[in-house]
């Protein structure tokens, strides 16, 4: 072997170049950085405990949603029935989980089961629709956009007849069973933070969290998701089931999106049809920030949980320096299409 062989090779000089290209690749998250440390000077509560834990909160209350839109982008789709299958589960575990003495309980006649039975029923259920998209994303070639928004529609509807089904007559499904609202909202005696507790659904994200990063980066099903995403054909050559694999990432997609809805039952406590309203969007910028690529093939989970907590440090930031909520609905578009566009460069780059 030669010694010019056996020499490493030569690290790559800091030209400018170089560093407008890091600035630009990062520009986004560079950007929220800069806005979160403004909004912390204009407002100090935001960085006391109770308003950190409260961003926690609602970043652990969005992750699991995010974590399985990851995978479909990662298959260089996406899916847009995220929040009405986040909805659907939502308003089925609540009307579940009503309390007994409730005024105006949706179903009379059922004593609330078990929350983790209710629980494995909605994943069941949001598992059904997400291998549905699936389904027709590998048997018809069809684009997800397309399956998707169509099953986003199919799941509205149905969401529709369900909230106006027993006695409820489309009123808010609310008046829960103590045992699904501790269960969710509650907090264990020592989970607390400078005396604020830390609700029990931040854990169970967490623990969704760790399981999808197994199945990710530790399973063979996690390395076909990523070998198909990066090029279809050469998955296939290299004996990946596409069909079978397409359908697991939708349906395992759609467990997740059941996950944020069953937290979401008990966190909303009043869920009507627009619970889980765009979260779809939340979910697609935050895996975008955390440079999940439309291109297919690169992901991470820890991507995935940075950009849920820069998205929700932004959203509680701009409320807590009264931005008005019609503009948070701008940046949030604004987002979306920066963070697509940065990742079309770095594709086009590369290319």
């Amino acid at each position: 072997m030669s010694n010019e062989s056996k020499a490493l090779p030569a690290k790559q000089p800091w030209t400018s170049q170089r560093v407008l290209d890091l600035l630009l690749n990062n520009a986004l998250i560079i950007i929220m950085a800069i806005a979160v440390v403004y909004i912390a000077f204009k407002n100090p509560n935001f960085i006391k405990p109770a308003s950190l834990i409260n961003i926690l909160s609602q970043t652990c209350a969005y992750l699991p949603v995010a974590l399985g839109v990851g995978g479909c982008i990662v298959l260089t789709g996406t899916d847009l029935s995220a929040g009405r299958i986040v909805g659907l589960t939502a308003c089925i575990s609540a009307s579940l989980l009503q309390a007994v003495t409730t005024t105006s309980k949706m179903w009379e006649n059922i004593t609330p089961p078990n929350v983790l039975l209710v629980l494995a029923l909605a994943m069941v259920i949001g598992a059904l629709f997400g291998a549905f998209n699936g389904f027709f994303v590998a048997k018809f070639k069809l684009h997800p956009f397309i399956v998707t928004l169509a099953t986003q529609l199919i799941v509205y509807t149905i969401l529709l007849l369900y909230v106006k089904a027993g006695n409820n007559k489309g009123m808010a499904i609310s008046g829960l069973d103590k045992s699904y609202s501790d269960f969710i909202t509650g907090s264990l005696p020592f989970a607390k933070v400078a005396g604020t507790p830390i609700p029990n659904y931040v854990w169970i994200a967490l623990v969704c969290t760790a399981i999808m990063w197994f199945i990710w980066n530790k399973t063979t099903f996690g390395k076909n998701m990523f070998a198909l995403g990066a090029n279809e054909e050469a998955a296939r050559v290299s004996g990946v089931n596409v069909f079978t694999t397409t359908i697991l990432v939708f349906a395992l997609a759609g467990a997740m999106y059941a996950v944020t809805g069953f937290i979401e039952g008990a966190r909303v406590a009043s869920n009507t049809a627009n619970t889980g309203l765009n979260y779809e969007a939340d979910a697609i910028a935050a895996c975008v920030i955390g440079g999940v690529s439309f291109v297919g093939g690169i992901g991470k989970i820890r991507g995935i949980v940075i950009g849920v907590v820069m998205l929700r440090l932004i959203f509680v930031g701009l409320n807590m320096v009264n931005v008005p909520q019609d503009l948070i609905y701008m940046v949030k578009g604004a987002i979306i299409l920066f963070a697509c566009a940065l990742d079309m460069r770095k594709y086009l780059v590369k290319k």
